[in-house]
Parts: structure tokens; sequence; C-alpha cells
């Protein structure tokens, strides 16, 4: 049986991540506190910010501005939108 967490992006019990996603104290919180599912979230979210905000992963700043989103969206008020953000039209 998976381990289980109380969610708090989506505030249910669902099965946790098998592993922490960083080796600090971000990555502990995200381990005890956030579903498989809401990990899976995030990692879309931080494609949109990698595009919108033009990021270059191989710069460090880059890595930076990353995990303070991903504590926002987790747990704080939500990772901010660029401001030029024009979410996709589906069709």
């Amino acid at each position: 049986m998976s381990r289980m967490v109380k969610c708090v992006k989506l505030n249910k019990e669902l099965p946790a991540l098998p592993f922490k996603p960083f080796d600090n104290e971000l990555g502990q919180r995200i381990y005890d506190n956030v579903s498989q599912e809401a990990w899976f979230m995030w990692i879309e979210h931080s494609k949109m910010i990698v595009n919108e905000y033009r990021l270059d992963l191989t710069q460090q700043r880059a890595h930076e501005v990353l995990l303070e989103q991903c504590e926002a969206y987790f747990f704080g008020e939500g990772a901010a939108v660029p401001p030029d953000y024009v979410p996709q039209q589906t069709k």
C-alpha cells in the first residue's frame, strides 16, 4: 500500500510522492504534504514558467526562480503567472 498524505494543494487524502523531489527543506515539506497528483500538476505548471520567463536551466538563478515558484505553488498564494502570459486557447 502506498503512503498517503493530506495534500496541501488539493485538500484531500491522496497517494504521496515516493521520493523527496529536492534535497533540502522544501523537498522534505513537499514529501510530507504533497500528493503525486499535485506534483504532476506542478510539473506542468513549471513548464509554463520556464517557457514564459524564458529561463535558462543551465543558470543557477533559473533554478532559484523555480524553487521560489514551487514553494509559492504549494505553500503560498500560488505561483505568480508571468505578466504577459496568455493561456493557450483550446478548440
